[in-house]
């Protein structure tokens, strides 16, 4: 789920006042946001192919989550809106433990996906987000088109998404508008992905990087790309993993 995290309000992107800050800013989200992929790709594998730890989420006869697999599904969700409430409140070091504790959390939640897809679809699935999600952030950053209106409609869209899919999952469970919801939603996150990067591109410019704030917000931007990057491959895996076990 794509969450906002700041309420930054700017009207020209496309302008940046210091450029040379703008791309430090960005290289330090991007240094945090691999961090937290590569967490929770680890995370995710050893829950899924150690016994020991797969059982304390899943009953190994049926395959079903226990009480402590629906815990941690859940439990990035409640991770999201603590960000929210303790980027004022936490230091930085406290800010950082927490995008951690999510990261591997989430790797640990996406571990059934390793149960439902085979391992080469997963992999190449991953690689096919990588590149999306690469040339989408690049282009986000380089436009000189200003994409806030744009990115208002992505959101809207993501709300959108969001309500479809809980009425299919309690009322519809139709197959078809499922498949539909996945290819909406790779748009929407691609575009997504475009519209943050060039966000955090004007809030990098305007912040002066070393200090207390732009350390935090470093945090929270690779937080909001983090979250583009997983629901894109979510999305993607939907679409193109077809063939499941």
């Amino acid at each position: 789920m794509e969450t906002k995290t700041t309420d930054y309000v700017y009207e020209d992107v496309s302008y940046v006042e210091n450029a040379d800050a703008s791309r430090r800013f960005i290289a330090n989200v991007f240094v945090w946001m691999f961090v937290a992929l590569g967490l929770s790709a680890v995370c995710s594998y050893i829950f899924a192919f150690n016994p020991e730890l797969s059982s304390l989420l899943r009953d190994p006869a049926t395959g079903r989550n226990n009480i402590m697999g629906t815990v941690v599904m859940f439990s990035p969700l409640i991770f999201v809106l603590l960000f929210r409430v303790g980027f004022n409140k936490l230091p930085f070091i406290g800010l950082v433990l927490m995008f951690v504790a999510f990261s591997a959390l989430m790797g640990i939640s996406l571990s059934y996906i390793f149960f439902a897809y085979s391992v080469g679809t997963i992999s190449s699935v991953f690689i096919t987000t990588a590149v999306v999600f690469g040339v989408m952030a690049v282009g986000g950053y380089i436009t000189h088109q200003d994409l806030t209106k744009f990115g208002s409609i992505m959101i809207m869209l993501l709300v959108g998404i969001i309500i479809a899919s809980v009425l299919n999952l309690l009322i519809l469970h139709s197959s078809g508008l499922d498949l539909i919801i996945s290819y909406v939603g790779v748009a929407v996150f691609v575009g997504l992905t475009a519209y943050d990067v060039q966000k955090l591109k004007r809030i990098g410019a305007g912040l002066e990087y070393g200090d207390a704030t732009a350390s935090k917000m470093a945090i929270m931007g690779a937080l909001t790309l983090y979250l583009d990057f997983i629901n894109l491959f979510l999305m993607l895996l939907r679409v193109f993993g077809g063939n499941r076990r």
